[in-house]
């Protein structure tokens, strides 16, 4: 194996590992956090939609992922899924 394919694994282990959408950050949402904290806890979402003071968003991809609803900007329910 090469020096430079051993410097891509090691990053890549280490981008893996630096991920904020964990198990440890899932345990860490409670009901009526605001969406400020939310986002101080898992980053920038990947994507938000919501009408009518009601929003959904989503950290991660199709595999390992946060959904979070927000009702007037305050946790009203969270579901994740493939967190290690």
């Amino acid at each position: 194996m090469s020096l430079r394919s051993i410097a891509l694994l090691s990053l890549m282990v280490v981008l893996t590992a630096c991920s904020k959408i964990n198990q440890e950050n899932y345990a860490k949402l409670k009901a009526g956090m605001t969406k400020v904290e939310v986002e101080q806890l898992l980053g920038t979402p990947k994507e938000c939609s919501g009408a009518l003071g009601m929003s959904s968003c989503t950290w991660g991809d199709e595999s390992s992922f946060i959904s979070v609803q927000y009702a007037a900007d305050k946790v009203l329910m969270y579901s994740g899924q493939g967190l290690k």
